[in-house]
């Protein structure tokens, strides 16, 4: 991962092999069959079998989270932080380019009718009397 974020920073030069292994171990080398297999891995890496008996429908009626939205957010995020539970980083979405804004896209759009409700406790402040 790492190797990956210092190709794409230009923070280190180093040669590219230009192939990546599919899931039954067969270098691939075409460079859509490398798109095709990147596309598979984050199905896979976001694939969830968890029951849906917690995720409730929505109320927020709005238009479709549009392309050029998720690009500018994208484009606003800091470079080089630490990635979050899916280990995906912003310059590796930045590095798929179109394909990957697309991606992001759609998976926006297709999780904007479902969403966890989470209740969170907040603790109040000591009261302090005497100040000094």
């Amino acid at each position: 991962m790492y190797r990956n974020i210092e190709e794409i920073t230009g923070k280190r030069t180093f040669l590219s092999t230009g192939c990546l292994k599919a899931m039954n171990g067969d270098i691939i080398i075409d460079k859509e069959k490398i798109l095709e297999r990147w596309a598979e891995y984050v199905r896979e890496l976001f694939k969830d079998d968890r029951e849906d008996h917690n995720i409730m429908k929505n109320n927020f009626a709005g238009p479709p989270i549009m392309k050029e939205e998720v690009e500018t957010a994208i484009k606003k995020m800091k470079h080089g932080k630490a990635t979050g539970p899916d280990n995906i980083s912003v310059e590796l979405i930045e590095a798929l380019e179109d394909f990957g804004i697309g991606k992001v896209t759609h998976l926006l759009n297709a999780d904007s009718n479902r969403f966890i409700q989470v209740y969170i406790h907040c603790i109040a402040k000591e009261a302090r009397c005497n100040r000094m």
